[in-house]
This record gives structure tokens, C-alpha cells and sequence, in this order.
């Protein structure tokens, strides 16, 4: 099996509202995010999947968030972690592939990294 990796930054401010700690405070990150594909066949050039074009849509993708308060986005509900961005994320590159002839399954997990210790990952189950 084949795998491939690119990697995007965004900076984000975002608080927790069901959260008790410091977290329920607005603060922000500089996100780090990780895209993984991974399949068992190479195409007639070699590649599992072209490095330019998944990086170009993981930049299209996070480029909505960036410079964000990702509270005021409907899609996380008040509460955007790391685990729900990085579904999002998932879900909008998965929509990207299918619009330029990308086989989705491809597309294995994203990872979203609010610290360089602390990570939250999604892979398609």
C-alpha cells in the first residue's frame, strides 16, 4: 500500500463553549495540517496522487478558515476542536477531489495540529 502526505498552515482564533479551562477564553493557533492519501496502485506515471494538486486544494480548503474566528462557522456549533476541523477539512477536500476526477477513497485521514504536541487526526473509517 502507497501513501502520500501533504501539508498546509492556517491561523485561527477559536474558544470552546463546553469546555471548563483555559480554552473556554477566545485565544488562536497556528494550525498545522496534514493530508494522507494512500492506495495500492501508482498511476501511469508513477504517482499515487500529484503532490502540486493535493496541496493546491489543502490551500483552497484551509485558505476559508485562515485569519478566521472559527466560531462564526456554522459547521463546528460553537465548539470548533481540533477532531471536528479536521473532519471538515476531510469532508471539503474529499468534495474537491471528486470535482477534478480524483478518486476520493484515496484520501485516508487529515490531521490537524493546534500545537506541535497536540494533534487531533480523522481517517475515513
Amino acid at each position: 500500500m502507497y501513501q502520500a502526505r501533504v501539508e498546509a498552515d492556517f491561523a485561527a482564533a477559536h474558544f470552546l463553549s463546553h469546555y471548563r479551562g483555559k480554552c473556554e477564553n477566545l485565544h488562536g493557533h497556528n494550525y498545522r495540517v496534514r493530508l494522507w492519501v494512500k492506495g495500492p496502485d501508482l498511476d501511469e506515471g508513477g504517482m499515487l496522487v500529484d503532490f502540486g494538486l493535493l496541496k493546491k486544494i489543502l490551500r483552497e480548503v484551509v485558505a476559508v478558515l485562515d485569519h478566521t474566528n472559527l466560531n462564526d462557522l456554522a459547521e463546528f456549533e460553537n465548539d470548533p476542536s481540533a477532531e471536528r476541523i479536521a473532519r471538515w477539512i476531510f469532508e471539503k477536500v474529499e468534495e474537491k477531489l471528486l470535482s477534478v476526477s480524483v478518486d476520493p477513497v484515496l484520501l485516508y485521514a487529515t490531521e490537524v495540529y493546534e500545537t506541535p504536541t497536540s494533534m487531533a487526526r480523522y481517517e475515513r473509517g
